[in-house]
């Protein structure tokens, strides 16, 4: 790895961007400054910032408002910035007028201004003296030339200097681009590409220093084909929003939607960057017709309507309504026009039939889609030698800048390299296309056309270098055991790689032994059944993997591969047994599951969840049991078995209680009800943390549980975690009666349910199972203080299950969630 350490951040604007992605640093566990103007002062003319800002009136108020403003935003922003509100206070404000002396300890200033370049040179000639002589500098722009930027730097720090392009929003996207100038030293740009992949979480694309680099360049032509295609054929924003969503396999606010949320003056600034930099006495490109401002999108910017962030654009929400747009009228009527159902079971056949019935379909809107398609692969094979690296870099970029499940290249691949490719320049021939450039002769000769397509096992297709070229290897993604990749470049698979020594229907047991240089002293066990369903096969797997570990094994890592730790008990698989032998045999069940809980609690090696995705009820209540929990940032854990009208029932509410001992125990206060009070609340209101952040604050992650930033870091840190335990020398802990808060804390408990009930913020059904839950949680009807054991409120909680299970109010719930995946609430 390297050794950059990026002990503090420096963010130089505090716009929508800039605080966000302070926010993300924050997430991140880097400390960040924000720095914005001083209040009541704005940018005039070119020229040193600090003398050419304008006073617009006396100076009323601090002089960090405008950044307090913008950390105060990051509290509402929607979808959340923070993974917890409160750590906006983390992000320290700063101004240009009097904290220039915090940027000499930042060892990464990341300037995200208003996309002027005049604006951006004149700050940085201010910085300029106060940057630290290790500093990296870089600038956050859509598109800017970085190499221009770079010329207002000294000399000194232009090899410290690069561009880095974050996509909004930035917590959640997973692309950045970093952009070099010629000036850049190559250690520079491996040093941040490292931490911005492991301390940040991202997907790294090295994209070259033309207009809009790789994901703007593709993204952006794309948006402007499909608008005009729109046109040609008279489809409605909503119709082409539901074409171009998720049955194509793109983001679901699809084409306009997804304008609308990014801000239609941004995509206005973007695209003016096209027309500025390409065409006629320019850059040649023969797409550059392609690039001019749509009519509508114009009218649109005019009136101000610029999207989301002024409540209309292609579409406008009144009360409940969402309206779109009707270009003709620039009125906003009646929307939620869906696409014909025969277009959506087209698009589910494989690539080649799939592109084949869309080219050869009557109606407008198959025909439109394959024009959209057609439009995004000619585009991309006829820039990729001028704008990226390589065919990965392109495919990358629409997959996580733009949403996309696969990129332009990687479909045409799996269609037909040679069929596709015939077609598309058919089009172009026949002057359907929205270019007359033809296809590069790569294309049809020559080592693409031989091996079928861009991506190969070798590498990905570099049209400047014309050979295939490998990812990039730094030491940085040697703790990615299984990173994403391209379709064609046959990456090993977790599915089957290292050695097995346990498969069936539910579960694998496996080691690393063989694979990425791994000695394989650490059991994995990976559960297969449909998002990861906990029923009596994966419980039984779960036993034989402790055993195994015990046997032979430094630990036990619970990681299955993809964004569903598990969706938690398997209903499915409960209620044949229900109907064949009643509670009774569902009881029986339970108490199996708990007791494998107790054997992964009690283990002799340490047994470690590794959390990505969704952990919820049983799911949460399994990583309760661990050890220890090692989790993606993006986790969403909780205990929701109220949403199904039950109680957790494998050891969650139990749970509950013994943290609340153990909290106590460490307290001055021997009060158990304060330190119950949460996890209460949590189980009685199904809430999820909706980020590791929240979910450690809700207690479903200690603060011993590392958070990674990575997703595919994860299993490295997890196993690091099961080996370092154990070489520490790991021992389970000691099996403890502890005290519970007894039947006192049942009865305020209750008090605080009736008057949610009778204030009608829970039905009574709700007040009859947070009840239930108050009485495990409690200890049942003993006196506080009373000493238990984990077994006892077990006993407690598959006495509350099995009464539950036995409720029509509950059967409703149950088969509500079976049936459309939403619950219940009766």
């Amino acid at each position: 790895m390297s050794r950059f350490l990026v002990k503090k951040v420096a963010v130089l604007g505090a716009g929508v961007m800039g605080a966000q992605i302070a926010a993300h640093l924050v997430n991140c566990g880097v400390p960040v400054v924000l720095f914005d103007l001083p209040e009541n002062k704005a940018p005039t003319l070119p020229g040193r910032v600090g003398s050419a800002l304008g006073r617009l009136g006396d100076e009323t108020g601090p002089k960090n408002g405008i950044v307090a403003r913008a950390i105060d935003g990051l509290r509402k922003l929607k979808p959340a910035p923070l993974g917890v509100a409160e750590d906006a206070a983390l992000i320290q404000p700063a101004n240009y007028e009097e904290h220039l002396d915090l940027l000499k300890d930042c060892d990464l200033i990341i300037e995200a201004i208003a996309e002027r370049m005049d604006w951006k040179t004149a700050l940085y000639q201010q910085i300029a003296p106060f940057i630290g002589a290790h500093s990296i500098v870089a600038s956050n722009t859509s598109g800017l030339s970085i190499t221009q930027l770079s010329e207002a730097l000294p000399e000194a720090i232009k090899p410290r200097f690069c561009g880095i392009h974050f996509f909004n929003p930035p917590r959640y996207m997973t692309l950045v681009e970093l952009i070099n100038t010629p000036t850049t030293a190559p250690e520079v740009l491996e040093d941040l590409e490292a931490f911005v992949t492991s301390a940040l979480g991202k997907g790294v694309i090295r994209a070259l220093d033309t207009p809009n680099f790789i994901a703007n360049r593709v993204g952006i032509a794309g948006m402007l084909a499909t608008i005009r295609q729109a046109g040609n054929f008279n489809l409605s924003y909503d119709v082409v929003d539901d074409l171009t969503g998720k049955k194509l396999g793109r983001a679901s606010s699809g084409t306009f939607r997804t304008a609308d949320v990014v801000g239609l003056d941004t995509m206005a600034h973007v695209i003016k960057t096209l027309q500025d930099n390409l065409g006629e006495g320019k850059t040649p490109d023969p797409f550059s017709g392609l690039y001019g401002t749509p009519p509508v999108l114009a009218k649109l910017l005019e009136s101000k309507s610029l999207g989301q962030k002024t409540g209309a654009g292609f579409y406008k929400k009144v009360g409940r309504d969402i309206l779109r747009l009707d270009p003709e009228s620039m009125e906003y009527v009646a929307g939620g026009a869906k696409a014909n159902e025969v277009v959506g079971r087209m698009l589910k056949k494989p690539a080649g039939e799939r592109l084949k019935l869309l080219r050869e379909a009557e109606g407008d809107e198959p025909r439109f889609l394959w024009a959209v398609l057609r439009d995004q692969m000619h585009y991309a094979a006829v820039h990729l030698g001028a704008i990226a690296e390589s065919a990965r870099d392109i495919d990358f970029a629409m997959r996580w800048g733009f949403g996309a499940k696969q990129g332009p290249f990687e479909l045409w691949q799996q269609a037909g390299w040679k069929q596709v490719a015939s077609w598309i320049q058919e089009d172009i021939d026949a002057g359907k296309a929205l270019s007359s450039a033809p296809l590069p002769d790569w294309v049809f000769t020559g080592p693409v056309a031989d091996a079928g397509g861009v991506h190969r096992p070798e590498g990905s297709w570099s049209a400047s270098a014309k050979k295939f070229i490998p990812r990039r290897q730094l030491p940085v993604y040697q703790r990615q055991f299984f990173p994403e990749d391209v379709l064609g470049a046959k990456a090993p698979r977790f599915e089957t790689a290292g050695t097995t020594l346990h498969e069936d229907e539910a579960i694998r047991l496996w080691t690393l032994e063989g694979h990425a240089g791994q000695t394989g002293d650490v059991l994995i066990a990976s559960i297969k059944t449909k998002m990861h369903a906990i029923g009596p096969a994966v419980a039984e797997g779960l036993a034989r993997g402790v055993a195994l570990a015990e046997a032979g094994y430094k630990g036990l890592v619970i990681w299955s591969g993809d964004d569903m730790f598990s969706a938690g008990a398997d209903l499915q698989a409960m209620l044949p047994a229900f109907m064949v032998g009643g509670v009774e045999a569902v009881e029986g069940a339970e108490a199996e599951l708990q007791d494998v809980m107790l054997k992964l609690r009690y283990a002799a090696v340490p047994v470690v969840s590794a959390i990505r995705g969704i952990a919820l009820g049983g799911g949460c209540e399994l990583a309760l049991h661990s050890a220890r929990r090692v989790a993606a940032m993006e986790s969403y854990m909780g205990l929701v078995e109220v949403g199904v009208g039950l109680v957790p029932g494998a050891g969650g509410l139990a749970s509950i209680a013994r943290r609340a001992a153990e909290n106590a125990a460490l307290s001055t206060n021997k009060d158990l009800l304060p330190f119950l009070t949460e996890g209460f609340t949590a189980a009685a209101m199904a809430t999820v943390g909706t980020s590791a952040q929240e979910s450690r604050k809700l207690g479903y992650l200690r603060e011993g549980d590392p958070v990674v930033a990575h997703k595919d870091e994860l299993l490295f840190v997890a196993i690091g975690q099961a080996r370092s335990m154990f070489d520490a020398g790991y021992r389970a802990p000691q099996r403890r009666l502890f005290p519970v808060a007894g039947r006192s804390a049942i009865a305020t408990f209750k008090g605080q349910l009736v008057n949610m009930r009778d204030g009608g913020f829970i039905s009574a059904h709700d007040f009859h199972i947070a009840s239930l839950i108050a009485g495990v949680v409690c200890g049942g009807e003993v006196d506080a203080g009373t000493l238990v054991s984990e077994e006892y409120l077990m006993t407690l909680e598959r006495r509350a299950f099995c009464s539950l299970l036995q409720n029509p109010k509950t059967h409703e719930r149950i088969m509500g969630m079976m049936s459309t995946g939403k619950p219940v609430r009766n």
